[in-house]
């Protein structure tokens, strides 16, 4: 009895399902053919369109970077820094760097004056010379070689590194470049071009430019060589991609970390070689104020405790800045790394 009490419910829905479907069937029916069926229609440029991802590798990298708050505070201290130290010469009441400061009474030089007093800001030399505008004249002059020597190193290096790596008939005679250039010490190309041209700027950023870019170019072969015959490389090669343009799109792009990396340790680095040079005195002359310089004049008064602030002051701004471009530099490279960059 149960049984067939559901038999029947069930008959009973069916039959309304069927009635609900044969109604709505006859109201279409009666329907014009106009409010049946909505046109599509037809965009050429959404047809042309298609699907992408709103991936962008610079903002990721920027983002990535931003979330490293030291690395940002870091970058802005350093920011400030070089930027004051190309604008200081420009601000009001600035001294000349070379000029050797008299007392207009008693006609005598102001000899290592303390920090502070007779408004020297970081105190003067033992010729009266102010010490915080040879400080920032040296600052500049030191980042201006740096900057030029990583400028250079990057434009050859990167170019020859490239071609080096990409170009198999140019291995043999890049190689032979790198062996001869790696086993000449940087010391003695900086001493003998120190001999040979009067030291100047320029002087010191080919001598080190010298060397500089064929480590570079090492550098970017080895890397290239990694990634040279990877599939999309070979892809590209066989459809007939030109190689300038695999160079530009397959290849650079991936090795942004590795060369903001190798950059931002040129020049801490390039500093710290002219500090070196001069330090043996072949830098530049005491009229061209540099770190160099100041770090030189300083240790020879170390050992005087009332004369260390002459060593302490060039000492800071020099470790400051070839620190602050070493982990920033890095920062950046892990920021850069394609590797790091989460979807």
């Amino acid at each position: 009895m149960l049984s067939f009490l559901k038999r029947e419910k069930s008959k009973q829905l069916e039959d309304q399902l069927n009635a609900a479907q044969a109604q709505r069937r006859t109201g279409w029916e009666n329907l014009p053919e106009d409010e049946l069926f909505t046109p599509a229609g037809f965009s050429e440029e959404q047809a042309e369109a298609t699907a992408s991802s709103n991936y962008s590798y610079w903002g990721s990298t920027f983002r990535a970077f931003f979330k490293n708050k030291f690395a940002v505070a870091l970058l802005i201290a350093l920011v400030v820094v070089v930027a004051f130290a190309f604008i200081q010469p420009h601000l009001p009441g600035q001294a000349d760097p070379n000029l050797c400061a008299v007392d207009p009474v008693t006609g005598i030089q102001y000899r290592n004056i303390a920090p502070g007093q007779d408004g020297f800001i970081w105190g003067s030399n033992s010729i009266g010379q102010d010490l915080w505008a040879r400080i920032w004249a040296g600052a500049r002059t030191s980042l201006t070689i740096a900057f030029f020597v990583a400028l250079i190193e990057a434009v050859v290096g990167i170019t020859a590194g490239v071609l080096w790596g990409y170009v198999r008939g140019l291995d043999f005679v890049f190689t032979e470049l790198y062996n001869i250039f790696d086993n000449i010490p940087t010391a003695i190309v900086l001493i003998l071009i120190s001999y040979v041209a009067t030291p100047s700027i320029w002087t010191m950023v080919l001598g080190m430019a010298i060397k500089g870019w064929i480590e570079m170019a090492r550098f970017i072969r080895n890397q290239i060589l990694i990634i040279r015959d990877r599939d999309y490389n070979v892809a590209s090669r066989c459809i007939g991609t030109p190689t300038i343009r695999i160079v530009l799109r397959n290849l650079l792009p991936y090795l942004v970390s590795v060369i903001m990396l190798r950059m931002a340790l040129t020049i801490p680095e390039a500093i710290g070689n002219e500090v070196f040079i001069t330090y043996i005195g072949l830098g530049l002359s005491v009229e061209t104020p540099s770190l160099g310089n100041l770090v030189n004049d300083g240790r020879k008064v170390m050992m005087q405790a009332g004369l260390r602030y002459q060593l302490l002051y060039p000492t800071l701004i020099l470790s400051f800045v070839t620190i602050a471009f070493y982990l920033i530099g890095n920062a950046f490279s892990d920021a850069a790394d394609p590797k790091n960059h989460l979807q």
